[in-house]
């Protein structure tokens, strides 16, 4: 019976590598391209690693259309992101967040809020799927690529999705790079102390390297206060994905009604965000133990690389099976959208600073 089982075992991890091998290699290849060009380009044109990986895996897609890599790839966007996106809940500390207070805790949550909103309000009104609102809206919100690619995994999957997901991660990079310029001009021109000028950038710059950028560029104080207010709004995506999800699983019951709505669409419950907050509980205790350092940092670094890496893998996977005629074909109405939502996040927290700090 035992040696059956660990023949039946073996036959299935045979399987298994058989038919993913050949996607997930390609994904990670271009994900080690993305790593090692990253660093090498130009200061002109300064690219993170996510999204160089992004825009090789769009430009090898007529290689990756192939019956080959298909399994894969699917299995680097679906599984392994989810895992990738668990552990991003090590990068986060309580402690700290809970240090910024409540008038800061308020103007984070309300901006985000109203942002997600803004983002299914633009969809409707340029005639857009709702996903594209949810994608647009959580990657404003939140944390630009990693919420975009988390809230994928709870919007239904509809015609031009993978493009949607693709162009939304190119657009919040564009925006969060010229934020980093603009934005701590606009906050001397707000007159704006280094505490609440950190707050702003923070809350409404998309992506953590550019809020790095921006704040420590203006001093220490402004970026430690940066990093910590965008750090908040990462911990929040736990109940920005599952909002969404239950949204949209509430749509589908609403459409198909009665038992069969029932049936057909069940609240999603994602078990990667849980493990994200449980993780951000681990990591929380664990900082305040100095005993555990020598033990824990070396295991907390590792895991949070494979995280990066797991991005890495699922976003070149993602771009792998987008082609570059569908996101041409997307036109000026998504633009305008995800402009509108960087738009609201910033006007919104703008304001509750200056009403609350």
């Amino acid at each position: 019976m035992l040696r059956l089982s660990r023949r039946m075992l073996q036959g299935h991890a045979r399987a298994f590598i058989s038919s993913n091998w050949a996607g997930l290699a390609l994904s990670l290849a271009v994900a080690i391209v993305a790593v090692w060009l990253a660093p090498r380009l130009p200061d002109l044109l300064p690219l993170p690693a996510m999204v160089i990986a992004l825009l090789i895996g769009v430009a090898l897609n007529p290689l990756a259309a192939r019956p080959l890599f298909e399994p894969g790839m699917a299995l680097a966007v679906k599984r392994l992101l989810r895992i990738a996106v668990a552990l991003l809940g090590l990068r986060i500390a309580l402690g700290d967040i809970v240090a910024l207070g409540l008038a800061t805790a308020l103007i984070v949550i309300l901006s985000m809020v109203v942002t997600v909103i803004a983002g299914f309000a633009m969809a409707r009104a340029m005639g857009q799927e709702a996903g594209y609102g949810a994608l647009a809206g959580a990657a404003t919100a939140v944390c630009g690529a990693s919420a975009t690619l988390a809230t994928a995994t709870v919007v239904p999957q509809y015609k031009g999705k993978e493009a949607d997901i693709a162009f939304v991660v190119v657009a919040v990079n564009a925006l969060s790079t010229l934020a980093m310029v603009l934005y701590p001009v606009l906050g001397a021109i707000l007159g704006l102390d280094e505490r609440n000028l950190g707050i702003m950038l923070g809350a409404t710059i998309h992506d953590v390297a550019q809020v790095v950028g921006a704040g420590y560029a203006i001093s220490p104080e402004t970026g430690d206060t940066a990093v910590i207010v965008k750090l908040f709004r990462v911990f929040l995506l736990l109940p920005v994905v599952l909002v969404i999800g239950w949204y949209f699983a509430a749509r589908t019951r609403a459409s198909a009604g009665g038992v069969a709505g029932e049936a057909a669409a069940k609240v999603p419950v994602p078990v990667f965000a849980i493990v994200f907050l449980i993780l951000c509980v681990i990591n929380s205790i664990a900082l305040t133990q100095p005993a555990l350092a020598p033990f824990y940092e070396p295991v907390r670094s590792f895991l949070v690389a494979v995280s990066q890496w797991g991005l890495l893998i699922a976003i070149a996977a993602l771009g792998l099976g987008t082609s570059v005629r569908a996101i041409a074909a997307l036109g000026w109405r998504h633009a305008l959208s995800i402009v509108a939502t960087t738009l609201v996040i910033l006007v919104v927290a703008g304001a509750m600073i200056a009403l609350l700090l």
